[in-house]
């Protein structure tokens, strides 16, 4: 009888942990593919910014320099979300173009258009339906950022269309927690994704 209570309960642990792995099988599908987007999306952005230097563009080059550290940042947060699902990752090859900054700016606008209406919705959708929560927060950090970066680059793309990069903004600021971007001279007191005091972010430009 004992031996059948204990093989009994081992069964259920065993269970419970197949679960738990088959039911987080989705999410750690995405977080792969996020961490993988988000680090290429860094290496590009870095190379924008070479390329906004080279065309003597420093207000867009700045503003590439600061989207480039938030992707990173967002990379970070979903290998972290990986590690404690006990998934490790390898290392990314990023593959991209370098072109004119106007035709980057419109590369750009398309790939965090996609991310912040198809993607990281779906990512989301799917982590919370396998209850797990950190892969939420990390996809909505990521996808409410990507909303803000698609913007101001259109903002740049509309500047540099009608001659007028002067009127964009000369410094950005970055929330080293959740990569939350701000495109004023003074940023908000503290992080509205993540409540991270704004003494703590990272600038670029001046």
């Amino acid at each position: 009888m004992k031996k059948t209570i204990v093989s009994g309960l081992t069964l259920m642990i065993l269970s419970g942990m197949m679960a738990f792995a088959v039911g987080t099988d989705k999410t750690i599908e995405n977080l792969k593919a996020a961490f993988k987007g988000e680090s290429t999306a860094s290496a590009k952005y870095a190379a924008f910014a070479e390329q906004a230097k080279k065309e003597n563009l420093p207000q867009i080059a700045s503003m590439f320099e600061a989207t480039s550290r938030a992707e990173a940042i967002h990379a970070a947060n979903h290998k972290t979300v990986l590690e404690k699902l006990g998934q490790k990752m390898d290392p990314v090859k990023p593959e991209f173009t370098v072109n004119t900054t106007k035709d980057n700016l419109q590369a750009a606008i398309e790939g965090e258009t996609y991310e912040m209406t198809k993607m990281y919705p779906d990512f989301i959708a799917s982590a919370k339906s396998e209850e797990a929560q950190g892969a939420v927060k990390s996809f909505r950090w990521a996808m409410d950022t990507e909303k803000k970066h698609q913007l101001i680059y259109q903002n740049a793309l509309n500047a540099l269309n009608a001659n007028k990069v002067e009127t964009l903004s000369k410094v950005y600021w970055v929330c080293p927690k959740c990569g939350n971007t701000y495109d004023v001279a003074k940023p908000e007191a503290s992080c509205a994704f993540c409540s991270t005091k704004s003494d703590k972010y990272i600038k670029f430009g001046k």
